[in-house]
């Protein structure tokens, strides 16, 4: 895609008044003061400045504690599909969170908790302001629903990170600053009302031109809506929505597996939702990403963090393609005809995420990555689909749905990934949860999912960690919120 078609909706002209925000739960939901003249009490006039506060909330999805080093590391790192990588003593917090032996004062659940509730603020000053602007309704119903797509967006992750957590529906007065948690029911009632307002008031990804994907779309929210009924077990309701997602016809299987992780995969037709960058001279439009994901070494690509693990290289099936298209080893031949030699600190079994790979550095600096990062795949709503069709004894619709992605994976070569034909739940079951692993591995899933499926203790006891149940099942609240909630906030059993 090119660039100019990428930076519509990540040009602001604020830089940004709208990036105050909640900096701590239980004090600082404060307003910092501007450079310049724009204040919040002045921005909010007309549609132009609408639209540049919802763009501001897409700009925070490339936020360094949104969708970088925190992220990877609690999703990832933390599961059984990656180790910390780098090298010794590099980012000890991500190594305890490898571990599981991080406290409350760990940095990527500081930084997450930062991050997440940064971005629920931007939406709340949009969802607050803009309906008092006189411009066209159809726009700026359009806006109204992208902001609370995207604030159920940050809350869907908050409240699988931390499990009960405050409910900021809108700005709050000085008063109102030190909140209680509510239990995470009444978050995921809330994510359900945002979403489906979304899936009411947006339109299907295919009415956007071509200078506005990357916007949420109705598509998007029921994708996300299906995900979210699945994380509550139900069942029923996950596969209904997932159900009109298929059958709308907006989104397929790219046939090309490893091309969805390049330039050209971007937006493609099996892409639902994913964070939108650019590479500009000036900067601001890039993320860093991929830079710590990148080759320690040779080529010199990035940090080198959140390697692949032996445990997820030994769970492709023989000859899956996924795996080469998901893995670089030391020594490996890329695409760009370099011999990828990692740092020797690294230890000779370095291994790095192929998904996060980026061919060409850019001149203007590898932090200002222009490659987009991909959050919801259209091979995901089919396996959620096919595990909710399962859970409902529907076997058949199950089967369908799980084939789609092996077919795609074997890229045409019917001697390897078979059919799946078991008609057995607990069987299938089995088989779904693995595709989910294989088919979606190093994309930022593997743990929540862990969590969900229940397979947490028994996998992380396999691998010598001690996971310990009622208590890993979330991470902990960040203990500086706490002390400057003065108790109002309080903390997760067993932390």
């Amino acid at each position: 895609m090119q660039s100019t078609i990428k930076t519509k909706i990540l040009t602001l002209s604020l830089s940004l008044v709208l990036s105050a925000g909640l900096i701590s739960c239980g004090d600082e939901f404060l307003d910092r003061a501007p450079k310049g003249e724009l204040t919040s009490d002045n921005f909010f006039k007309d549609a132009v400045q609408a639209e540049q506060s919802v763009n501001a909330i897409y700009a925070h999805l490339r936020n360094f504690n949104v969708h970088v080093f925190s992220y990877i590391g609690i999703t990832d790192i933390a599961s059984d599909d990656a180790d910390k990588g780098s090298v010794p003593g590099d980012a000890g917090f991500l190594q305890d969170i490898n571990d599981f032996t991080f406290d409350a004062n760990n940095t990527a659940v500081n930084g997450i908790w930062r991050g997440y509730y940064q971005g629920v603020f931007r939406a709340n000053q949009v969802l607050a302001n803009v309906p008092n602007i006189e411009m066209d309704e159809e726009l700026k119903t359009r806006l109204l629903g992208e902001a609370r797509f995207l604030r159920a967006y940050f809350y869907f992750f908050l409240v699988r990170t931390y499990g009960d957590i405050p409910l900021i529906d809108r700005p709050l007065n000085p008063d109102e600053y030190r909140q209680e948690r509510v239990p995470a029911a009444e978050i995921y009632a809330f994510i359900e009302e945002d979403l489906n307002f979304a899936i009411a008031n947006l339109p299907e990804k295919s009415a956007y031109p071509a200078s506005e994907l990357g916007r949420a779309t109705s598509g998007a929210a029921k994708a996300y809506l299906a995900k979210v009924h699945l994380f509550q077990d139900d069942f029923q309701a996950a596969f209904q929505v997932a159900q009109e997602v298929i059958n709308s016809g907006e989104y397929a299987l790219y046939p090309n597996y490893e091309a969805i992780f390049r330039r050209e995969g971007e937006h493609s037709s099996e892409s639902i939702f994913e964070v939108s960058t650019v590479g500009l001279e000036q900067g601001g439009g890039g993320s860093q990403f991929n830079e710590v994901q990148g080759i320690r070494g040779n080529p010199n690509n990035g940090w080198g963090f959140n390697n692949p693990s032996n445990d997820l290289i030994a769970a492709f099936e023989e000859n899956d393609p996924r795996l080469a298209a998901t893995v670089i080893f030391n020594r490996d031949t890329l695409s760009t005809g370099q011999v990828v030699i990692a740092d020797p600190n690294m230890g000779a079994g370095a291994k790095f995420s192929k998904k996060a790979w980026v061919p060409e550095r850019p001149p203007i600096g590898f932090g200002n990555s222009g490659a987009n990062i991909r959050l919801f795949r259209y091979a995901d709503l089919l396996l959620i689909a096919a595990e909710a069709a399962n859970e409902l004894a529907n076997s058949t619709d199950a089967l369908n749905y799980l084939n789609q992605v092996r077919e795609r994976a074997r890229q045409g070569n019917p001697d390897i990934l078979p059919d799946i034909t078991t008609t057995d739940q607990a069987d299938l079951r089995a088989a779904i949860w693995h595709e989910r692993r294989v088919e979606l591995a190093m994309e930022q899933h593997r743990y929540f999912d862990l969590v969900r499926q229940g397979q947490a203790e028994e996998v992380f006891n396999a691998l010598g960690i001690n996971w310990t149940p009622n208590k890993h099942e979330v991470y902990p609240i960040p203990q500086s919120e706490i002390d400057i909630s003065g108790g109002t906030l309080t903390q997760n059993p067993g932390y």
